[in-house]
């Protein structure tokens, strides 16, 4: 449900659900914090899906058995967060709920277009996990943040670009080629070099 590649410091992690809308199990979560907590001298991440949909967030029956609530949401986001390597969230389509946290824990996020951007807490009757509204804010403004958290809007892709929650559109057929030119420069690099660079920005 989760493939994996890594090769010359590029660990590509492509969600394969597509007939489920990429909705995530805890099993799916766990793979992907596994990856990323195993894979030494990494320069650049990519992360994507499979289909039209990056990811509808969690798994409806896993959600109602409690996955909504599970603590892998906040550790995968802070583990994306805290990678010393550039991170990339390449979004073959609509993000929503819990998965928007793997997104907004990502250096860049690239859109193709139609996508939209929603995270439906406020009417599941959940709390968002505790860095996402963090994070989200400091993207786009305490203002925007509650208009998606507390007024549940789905943001479209043009309105996303402008407001900052995403910095570019990328045609489809574009979306890997894109992402790939993006980490070029950090694959060219050792991996001390990329960390001491995003060191500097943080």
């Amino acid at each position: 449900m989760i493939d994996t590649t890594f090769e010359n410091g590029l660990l590509t992690l492509t969600l394969n659900r597509p007939e489920k809308a990429n909705s995530l199990t805890r099993a799916m979560l766990g793979q992907l914090d596994d990856a990323l907590a195993q894979a030494r001298d990494l320069r650049a991440v990519v992360l994507t899906g499979q289909g039209k949909v990056f990811s509808a967030g969690a798994d409806l029956d896993e959600a109602r058995a409690g996955l909504a609530t599970d603590g892998i949401w906040e550790q995968l986001s802070g583990r994306i967060a805290a990678l010393p390597c550039l991170t990339i969230a390449a979004l073959n389509g609509t993000l929503a709920g819990g998965a928007m946290g793997m997104a907004l824990a990502c250096d860049i996020r690239l859109a193709v277009p139609g996508a939209k951007f929603f995270y439906p807490v406020m009417k599941l009757g959940f709390l968002p996990q505790p860095s996402d509204p963090l994070r989200m804010a400091q993207l786009i403004g305490p203002s925007r943040t509650k208009m998606i958290l507390m007024a549940g809007q789905k943001i479209e892709t043009e309105e996303a670009l402008a407001w900052g929650l995403i910095d570019r559109i990328v045609p489809a057929a574009d979306l890997h080629a894109t992402a790939l030119s993006l980490v070029a420069d950090s694959l060219a690099a050792t991996s001390t070099h990329v960390a001491g660079i995003k060191a500097l920005v943080r």
